[in-house]
């Protein structure tokens, strides 16, 4: 009798145990399937701190407007730079940004401590792979650390001026960012 159902499962192509672990891989792809979409639209992968906090951008941009009044712009253009990636091979990077300032000297004060400012720009690419400069947060952080020091040169160099406001660079745009 053991016999004549093994044949019977055997001809149908039927087994009740490969079923159930079909049945169990599919369930288990559609829960992993599941579990990593929920997380990929709550921003969970991406490169940026989740804050939720944070304000709106329309909110800060009307908040920096009350704050400041008008915004000036001075700019570094062209710095060629040497990085390397993970694996410790050379590659170069071009490098150009512009500065919103709060200052209407700005250009005059980027022009007189020009060397300083390329100097830190330069130690703090020289820092990173380009593996980490080429993702959206090494950006966001080179960017928050390239304020903080270009203030700190400027902040010094303008120490003993008070008509000259303090912490004057608000943000930085890349206008030329490239690794080869």
């Amino acid at each position: 009798m053991a016999e004549e159902n093994k044949e019977e499962t055997t001809k149908s192509g039927k087994n009740p145990m490969m079923l159930v672990l079909i049945i169990l891989i599919v369930v288990l792809l559609l829960a992993v399937g599941g579990i990593g979409y929920f997380m990929y639209s709550k921003g969970l992968f991406s490169d940026q701190p989740v804050n939720a906090a944070a304000p709106t951008s329309e909110k800060v941009v009307e908040s920096e407007k009350e704050m400041i009044g008008e915004t000036f712009q001075g700019k570094i253009d062209s710095l060629v730079l040497n990085i390397t990636d993970a694996k410790g091979r050379a590659k170069l990077m071009k490098l150009s940004f512009t500065m919103k300032a709060a200052e209407p000297t700005i250009e005059a004060l980027i022009e007189a401590n020009k060397a300083e400012m390329v100097d830190s720009v330069i130690r703090q690419i020289s820092a990173r792979s380009s593996e980490e400069l080429l993702t959206v947060g090494g950006k966001a952080m080179l960017k928050e650390e390239m304020i903080d020091e270009l203030n700190n040169i400027l902040n010094d160099a303008t120490d003993g001026n008070e008509d000259i406001k303090k912490n004057m660079i608000l943000d930085i745009f890349f206008t030329s960012f490239v690794i080869k």
